[in-house]
């Protein structure tokens, strides 16, 4: 298929695009630890820290599994934060009661932030319609659920994909529905599905193949500790950073261990502007900060006494600093040649004291 999907895209009043600062979104997800309370102090959090907006995820234990606590319902991997649980618990426990949606959405309106959320089924596309969201964003377990896909993109808003998982057909499916719905704004995220994800397998080099294949924007949604990865992925093209928040309490929700604190999350904002001011435009040739640096280059000049009519040699020219003199490539040019009137050392050496 041939995409053409817009080269910027409008999410809320803030533009995405490669011309602009990286859009950060801070991912609530069940740090609130089931406090309505805790959930408007991240939003707080989030807007002290800089972030651009700030996003939920909405379903219920009971749209997203099943109340079974046996077989390949319970999570069995040692190596999981949720080894042993039962995924109806967890969701449980994580899970955004909708009744919060809208008191979340109106402090994010207050604060200036863009708000929005992950849907999980289509009850929930069509409650975050009530809400008047501005765009959706699929997560990496459900990239693969084209009729959620496919309910999603016929809303026509700009569409956020984890591709946490995929494969190059999947992902390629997913696109497919997406343009297929007649969405011209889509954001694929480069995602590690696991928690933590460890640097190394973040495979970053992936963005910019994404973004030419599919000729969409691309970004990251983060699950590394710390801040460099997500600097990284700007260098290479991401115009979305997605970062899991918790508050700076030590015990926070089921997200904590993968989730920054508000200090490290204004970090994260001002590294990715840095980096994406960093990327400028291809530049040859001095810029404006440089030209004042000009005089201190490299030139040819006398760097001995010469009576008039000596020749010029090696002994008595230079390249050195600075650069008032005849640029270096013409050494050869000069040599031999016999000056037209005494010089003194020190003398920027032109083509009017040779003869």
């Amino acid at each position: 298929m041939d995409y053409k999907f817009n080269q910027n895209s409008l999410i809320g009043d803030r533009w995405i695009g490669i011309q602009y600062q990286p859009f950060v979104v801070a991912e609530m997800s069940g740090n609130h630890n089931r406090s309505l309370d805790k959930a408007l102090a991240l939003v707080d959090a989030a807007a002290r820290a800089g972030a651009h907006a700030v996003k939920t995820q909405t379903y219920t234990p009971d749209t997203i599994t099943l109340d079974i606590a046996q077989r390949e319902f319970i999570i069995s991997d040692p190596e999981s934060l949720w080894n042993g649980r039962s995924l109806y618990e967890l969701y449980s426990e994580a899970y955004t009661p909708w009744e919060w949606h809208e008191p979340i959405f109106k402090r994010c309106k207050k604060l200036g932030l863009i708000y929005f959320s992950t849907p999980f089924d289509a009850t929930a596309v069509d409650f975050l319609e009530t809400l008047e969201v501005p765009c959706y964003k699929i997560a990496s377990f459900e990239n693969i659920d084209l009729p959620l896909i496919r309910k999603v993109a016929a809303t026509g808003k700009p569409l956020i994909v984890s591709t946490g998982m995929a494969t190059l057909e999947e992902l390629r499916e997913t696109v497919d529905t997406v343009y297929r719905e007649g969405t011209r704004d889509l954001i694929l995220l480069k995602c590690t599905s696991a928690y933590p994800a460890k640097a190394e397998n973040a495979n970053l080099l992936t963005l910019p193949h994404m973004r030419e294949l599919f000729q969409c924007h691309v970004g990251l949604s983060d699950h590394t500790l710390g801040t460099e990865v997500a600097v990284a992925s700007v260098a290479l093209g991401a115009t979305v950073i997605e970062k899991h928040l918790k508050l700076d309490l030590e015990s926070e929700g089921v997200d904590s261990v993968f989730s920054v604190k508000p200090a490290e999350l204004r970090e994260l904002v001002t590294r990715t502007e840095n980096a994406w001011r960093a990327l400028g435009s291809v530049k040859y040739g001095p810029t404006e900060a440089e030209k004042k640096s000009l005089p201190f280059r490299r030139s040819l000049y006398v760097v001995k006494d010469i009576k008039k009519g000596e020749q010029l040699t090696n002994e008595n020219v230079r390249s050195i600093r600075p650069g008032y003199g005849l640029p270096p490539k013409f050494l050869n040019d000069v040599l031999g040649k016999r000056v037209s009137r005494d010089v003194k050392r020190g003398t920027p050496l032109k083509w009017d004291l040779t003869s």
